[in-house]
């Protein structure tokens, strides 16, 4: 298995994200890379090459490039041309921690989309009460319009991306609305509650609201792309803001309380680890030929490590060719 990596994606890059490839490969004797990026920058980090194949790239895209121009323009671009070699058939599969915007753009126009699949969609995981279980949302932003025909798409990527990956045998799915009763919602999302309840493939279990996103409700929650991105944005931002606003308190009351929360320390770590980039993967671009997957931008080597494990798995279990078979036999439109 040979993965093509964005070594200038990220925050910290290549630092980051050569350290972490390198403690990956020895992890799994069984994967190999190929790393695009700028040699004079990544050589420092870079102190073995074993199963480690370096192209020299001579741009990069930056967060603040326009994705669609620079994916265009910067063919030349450690990104690009890692996706490049993705098509080519020289690597199986694409990680980058860069923009966003430009990796979806990437992934859809290089790589390009599965043929009955009318837009990829962009899925993260997310913790949930159960500390066992997580929950996949998709579309989180890969797609400011959707028809209903997406969303049933896009739960059945889901469903095959968490029976395999997160060994679930009968993934529950739902969809995000705005009331759990079935008329809920306009009528884009009364026509996905239909087609999810008839589809034989699917095990649907209803609407969920947004309050109820991380109550272990649905192992694949499943909405239109403005939807999920405002909601993923809003719930990550509520989990910071809850968790500094716990340090904050702590530190800043008496004696006693410092002392109660010396106490409960482990437990306030635990649970800021259950939201932590380092273990809960990247977001998969769901809906293109080969796994795409992009973690966040300030990601350490634990999130590259876990993410290209998940990646190793994607293509172990050969999750994307499962879809394109399924829809060859049942297209959805």
């Amino acid at each position: 298995m040979k993965i093509a990596v964005d070594a200038m994606g990220g925050d910290h890059a290549p630092e980051v994200v050569v350290n972490g490839v390198m403690k990956a490969r020895d992890q799994w004797p069984d994967l190999e890379f190929m790393m695009f990026g700028d040699r004079a920058k990544v050589e420092p980090y870079l102190t073995d090459e074993t199963r480690i194949e370096f192209v020299q790239a001579d741009s990069q895209i930056l967060n603040e490039d326009e994705p669609v121009k620079a994916v265009r323009r910067k063919k030349d671009s450690s990104m690009v041309m890692a996706a490049q070699a993705v098509k080519d058939g020289k690597a199986e599969a694409l990680f980058s921690l860069g923009n966003t915007g430009a990796l979806l753009a990437t992934g859809i126009f290089v790589i390009g989309r599965i043929k009955g699949i009318e837009r990829p969609a962009l899925m993260p995981s997310l913790p949930t009460v159960n500390p066992n279980n997580m929950v996949n949302l998709l579309d989180c932003g890969a797609n400011a319009e959707s028809k209903a025909s997406y969303l049933e798409q896009w739960a059945l990527m889901g469903t095959i991306y968490a029976r395999d990956i997160r060994n679930i045998a009968k993934p529950r799915v739902a969809l995000l609305n705005n009331g759990t009763e079935f008329d809920k919602g306009d009528p884009l999302h009364q026509e996905v509650y239909q087609r999810l309840e008839k589809n034989p493939a699917i095990n649907f279990v209803g609407n969920v609201e947004s309050s109820n996103l991380l109550q272990d409700k649905a192992d694949v929650i499943v909405s239109d792309g403005f939807t999920g991105n405002a909601v993923l944005k809003a719930t990550e931002g509520m989990a910071s803001l809850l968790l500094k606003m716990i340090k904050d308190t702590l530190l800043n009351s008496g004696i006693g309380v410092k002392l109660g929360a010396a106490m409960i320390k482990p437990a306030l770590g635990e649970i800021k680890n259950r939201f932590s980039i380092s273990d809960n993967g990247g977001a998969v671009l769901l809906g293109v030929n080969a796994p795409v997957i992009k973690t966040h931008g300030g990601s350490d080597e634990g999130a590259v490590i876990s993410t290209i494990g998940q990646i190793r798995e994607m293509l172990a279990k050969q999750t994307i060719p499962q879809v394109i078979n399924y829809l060859k036999e049942n297209p959805i439109k």
